[in-house]
């Protein structure tokens, strides 16, 4: 089967009632656990964006503290798990401010919990390239914000 394109999609979302789309939207997330969490978000949580940000910064806190520092291997393989749920939760949000306010928590943690970073080349690229996306994610807002995350990028920055 061929899917369809998100136009032809929309145009035939255009053509349903409203009892069918809720239908829809009901059968779409029965199957895949991303498809429910993305509706939750829809519907609960993205008209107040601060309270998203706080729930998810509340989430990477408890990743973090299950977080095994035993061992470089298994701290690599946390911090990449608690980075995919954390360009998920981005992913859903899509606004740059979200996507700052949540990689910078991320670096934040990186540095309270002291990782050393500079034991593992994995572990050096992951953080620069979270460095990386801040940047361009910082420049996608308006100036006064990037004014406002400037110093927290530098010192972020300043740690490698």
């Amino acid at each position: 089967m061929k899917a369809a394109t998100v136009n032809e999609i929309r145009k035939e979302l255009t053509q349903r009632d409203a009892k069918e789309l809720q239908q829809l939207c009901a059968h779409l997330a029965r199957y895949k656990k991303e498809n429910k969490e993305l509706l939750t978000y829809l519907l609960f949580e993205a008209h107040d964006e601060e309270g998203y940000i706080a729930g998810v910064k509340a989430d990477i806190d408890e990743q973090f503290e299950g977080l095994q520092m035993s061992n470089v291997y298994f701290t690599k393989k946390g911090l990449r798990r608690i980075l995919r749920i954390l360009n998920k939760q981005i992913r859903y949000s899509g606004q740059e401010k979200t996507e700052v306010e949540l990689r910078i928590a991320f670096c934040d943690h990186i540095i309270a919990r002291k990782i050393p970073l500079r034991t593992s080349q994995l572990l050096t690229n992951l953080y620069s390239q979270q460095i990386k996306k801040i940047g361009i994610a910082v420049a996608k807002l308006p100036e006064d914000l990037q004014f406002d995350y400037e110093d927290s990028v530098q010192k972020l920055k300043s740690v490698l």
